[in-house]
């Protein structure tokens, strides 16, 4: 028997628990080099469910990678860039039923689902708004609902899940179906704004480089004032509305929501005050002496 067959997990477990070590290692690598803004948020989270948010990010990550970032810069076309997805998909429902994948990606993915109870009823919406990317140019009102629900929403919806099971786990408060419901509501208010305020910041680029265009009857060669207010005006609804239920979630994933949803509020402010025809050259950002403010508010909450 060689040495790396002896090996064993940090805790001294077996070899799954050794994978399950590396493979969580690889997801938590994903979002710290990807994210400055969800790396920092995720620091907050209680260490319990800190790692499961980080599998859910590297796994929608990779999907984003494949749809429009490595894998076009790699020459894929669209048909290799669908079979690559197809495949995600396929190892992530396997990986999910199973208990394993050979991905560490997936495979980590994959535990966080089954700790939380979730599997296709989210990550089939998740893969289906992905490959809408890949067909679809533009969308109309009730398109664009069902995309972000699925790239957005859900994602919302994986952490909410991962956040109430830790916290059943660990004997805290039963919640009743309104206060789920609310819980439920603000997740996937706070995955719309998200997503919303990211397609407003790279309105140009989208149109210009992957030659998308999300915002029904917004035209990026003619988008003005009127269009830039109408979109805030939305996205700050869905701000306010994963505000209110920020209080009601378990203690371990409370400040880390803060923080993401402080964040994106400030983004939507500075969106605010930057004229129209700036959003088209230039992507606005929060410099990082003021996502240290906002993060320094976040943890005294």
């Amino acid at each position: 028997m060689t040495a790396d067959r002896r090996d064993r997990g940090g805790d001294g477990s077996p070899r799954l628990g050794l994978y399950d070590d590396v493979a969580q290692q690889a997801a938590a690598l994903v979002i710290r080099r990807y994210s400055t803004s969800f790396g920092m948020a995720s620091r907050l989270l209680g260490a319990r469910v800190r790692p499961h948010v980080e599998a859910i990010y590297a796994l929608v990550r990779v999907a984003d990678e494949i749809v429009d970032g490595a894998a076009t810069e790699a020459g894929l076309g669209r048909d290799g860039a669908e079979r690559l997805l197809d495949g995600l998909e396929t190892q992530t429902d396997r990986a999910v039923t199973e208990g394993y994948g050979s991905d560490l990606v997936v495979h980590a993915f994959a535990r966080t689902a089954r700790f939380a109870g979730f599997g296709r009823d989210l990550t089939a919406p998740f893969f289906a708004s992905m490959r809408t990317d890949l067909h679809e140019s533009s969308h109309d009102a009730e398109s664009l609902a069902r995309y972000i629900y699925g790239s957005a929403e859900v994602v919302g919806l994986m952490c909410l899940r991962v956040f109430l099971a830790d916290d059943r786990a660990h004997s805290g408060p039963a919640r009743g179906e309104a206060e789920r419901a609310e819980l439920e509501n603000g997740a996937r208010a706070l995955g719309a704004a998200f997503q919303k305020v990211n397609f407003l910041r790279d309105l140009h680029a989208d149109a210009q480089v992957l030659g998308r265009s999300y915002f029904p009857g917004v035209d990026p060669a003619t988008f003005g004032e009127d269009d830039k207010v109408r979109l805030l005006d939305d996205i700050d609804t869905d701000l306010a509305v994963a505000a209110r239920a920020i209080p009601r979630l378990p203690a371990n994933s409370r400040r880390a929501v803060a923080l993401a949803h402080g964040l994106f509020a400030e983004l939507s402010r500075r969106l605010r005050a930057t004229p129209a025809p700036a959003l088209l050259v230039s992507r606005v950002r929060v410099p990082d002496p003021v996502k240290l403010r906002i993060a320094a508010v976040a943890a005294l909450r």
